[in-house]
């Protein structure tokens, strides 16, 4: 089938401990930690690289500041991964390591790392709600939510420059496997591994017409862990990025936090699944960007955002 998930994300960093800080406080675990280099993993097994000094190994940084220098993609075979590995090849260098990935550089200078996915089960239990006819929760009431631990990165997002977008669209829908399932004209390309359910896997946005990280969202049970995840973050001092809310493409509820590792980190919860019969939609104009956000009286005089 191909790519069947994201399977490691590498981000070269400034602050070794503020990013500690904030991916402890958002609910990776921790897996090993130098004075220069620190891993977290979701409980799906993915994994999250904090490197202060990447080396040669990785590409040049796309933007200035901390960013993302990698995005390894998990592959369902031995024998996908080779033939994607071949494909990726046609026109630049890919270097295998000695981990099993094979390490190359997209259209936007982003590195791309492709290896054998290694999932970890996990079972994900949404907390039983209540409406007249459809009663899920008898006789029990809810408990708190308990600290709040991310199953797994659901998606990437990366700004990529105007000029060349088609190009660079190309190298994951044809080279890479990636289908097209919202096209958004003026803003970017929403775009679903083949091994993924997600509506969306990857976003490549050139509306700020610059090369940069955009955000990586990591999907957790449901809407309470979102609201709760959130505000476990702003009790522990790091700054909400955008309120509340329900994403137009995609439908996912959502809440992003500004990282210390650059762009933002999104909680989000109860995305669209769609299968290959989900016929890839055509935007002229920008779709608004939530169905709902959240808002109060202190915002009536506030314009929208």
């Amino acid at each position: 089938m191909g790519i069947q998930r994201i399977e490691s994300v590498t981000y070269g960093i400034d602050d070794l401990g503020a990013c500690v800080r904030f991916f402890d406080a958002f609910g990776l675990f921790p897996v090993e930690k130098s004075d220069e280099h620190a891993v977290f993993e979701t409980l799906t097994g993915q994994t999250l690289h904090l490197d202060t000094e990447p080396g040669p190994r990785l590409p040049a940084p796309v933007e200035e500041g901390p960013t993302l220098r990698e995005v390894v993609w998990g592959v369902d075979t031995q024998e996908e991964l080779e033939r994607l590995v071949a494909a990726a090849g046609k026109d630049r260098a890919v270097r295998a390591g000695a981990d099993g990935v094979h390490h190359t550089v997209d259209e936007t200078g982003f590195g791309v790392g492709l290896t054998v996915a290694r999932h970890k089960p996990v079972a994900a239990a949404p907390r039983p709600a209540n409406a007249p006819g459809a009663v899920s929760r008898w006789n029990t009431p809810l408990e708190p939510v308990p600290r709040v631990r991310p199953l797994r990165m659901c998606h990437v997002a990366l700004n990529i420059p105007r000029a060349g977008r088609e190009e660079a669209i190309a190298f994951y829908t044809r080279r890479l496997g990636f289908r097209p399932t919202d096209v958004v004209e003026p803003m970017g390309v929403f775009m679903q591994a083949p091994g993924d359910d997600d509506q969306h896997t990857m976003l490549l946005c050139h509306r700020p017409d610059k090369a940069g990280i955009n955000h990586i969202a990591y999907e957790v049970p449901g809407f309470d862990e979102v609201i709760q995840g959130g505000n476990h973050m702003i009790e522990r001092g790091w700054r909400e990025a955008r309120r509340l809310g329900r994403h137009t493409v995609g439908s996912n509820v959502f809440r992003f936090l500004h990282a210390p590792c650059g762009g933002r980190v999104e909680y989000a919860a109860d995305m669209d699944r769609v299968d290959d019969s989900y016929e890839t939609r055509v935007h002229e104009t920008t779709p608004p960007h939530h169905i709902w956000a959240l808002r109060t009286n202190r915002d009536q005089d506030a314009p929208a955002f």
